[in-house]
């Protein structure tokens, strides 16, 4: 028993140095001490990436279990170049209401779902990219023809999405006193906008051109503010978001962006802009 409990503090001993190796070799990351205290997706075998399940073009569950969409072919394409293949993902509807939570509890590993780049979400979540910029715009009923911009929407009934920005970028930043109509989903706006229960939708025209594809309704073409898509991870994973960095850049050099885009976006009238973002820098 006495060699047992003499052994255990040489080998603290030989791992400390060896951490001290690496630190100075600037690998910590590979240190076991180092990379509990710094989790990061960099070197991971396989990943769990969160995705939208009802946003057409975007993020949509199949009956058969499988995903497809815009979001989904960039976290593809983002894993394959971390060094994890499409068989070794695995996804994960994520919602808009739980973002934050499912990052900081591990429940997925990164976040592809039309995750806008906020300040106040910065403040919790790291944001590799924008992978994209997308811009506010408004989706009306059929036979509307009294909402032309977002000033027109004074008065009237516009979903507000749990977990979204984009009906506090109507009401609080442009000072619009439309009437905010809480759902849980930009699919259950969608309904609700067929329903006659809201006037309008607005939110991202990219969500709003995979919607209008497959659902009545016409988008005013008025787009008022910037949305960049970040890649969500885990707050402090900066070694992570500065590879997914490398990754985007890449997507678009190589021209699968704008491939991506115009599988996707092609046909919906969108202008869509195929040159590298501006990047946000890890924080």
């Amino acid at each position: 028993m006495r060699a047992t409990r003499s052994a255990r503090p040489a080998s603290l001993r030989t791992a400390a140095l060896l951490c001290a190796v690496l630190s100075a070799a600037g690998t910590l990351s590979a240190c076991g001490l180092g990379g509990a205290d710094k989790p990061t997706i960099a070197h991971k075998h396989s990943l769990t990436i969160g995705v939208k399940e009802d946003q057409p073009s975007l993020g949509v569950k199949g009956k058969d279990g499988t995903y497809q969409g815009f979001d989904v072919d960039v976290a593809t394409y983002i894993a394959g170049r971390l060094g994890v293949p499409k068989s070794r993902i695995r996804w994960r509807t994520t919602n808009s209401s739980v973002r934050e939570k499912a990052l900081a509890d591990g429940t997925v590993d990164m976040i592809v779902a039309t995750y806008s780049i906020t300040a106040t979400r910065k403040r919790v979540v790291t944001f590799a990219g924008p992978y994209y910029v997308a811009h506010q715009d408004t989706l009306v009923a059929p036979g509307n023809t009294t909402i032309h911009n977002v000033r027109d929407l004074k008065g009237r009934k516009i979903c507000a999405v749990t977990g979204s920005n984009s009906w506090r970028r109507v009401i609080e930043e442009r000072k619009i006193a439309a009437v905010p109509v809480q759902a849980p989903t930009y699919g259950a706006c969608m309904n609700d906008l067929a329903a006659g229960k809201l006037d309008a939708v607005s939110t991202d025209d990219l969500i709003l051109a995979g919607f209008a594809a497959g659902h009545p309704g016409k988008i005013i073409n008025a787009p008022f503010t910037d949305e960049k898509y970040g890649v969500g991870l885990k707050k402090g994973d900066l070694e992570g978001c500065e590879q997914i960095n490398r990754a985007i850049t890449a997507m678009y050099q190589d021209g699968t962006a704008a491939r991506l885009l115009r599988k996707w976006f092609g046909t919906s009238g969108l202008k869509l802009t195929t040159s590298v973002p501006q990047f946000e820098g890890c924080s």
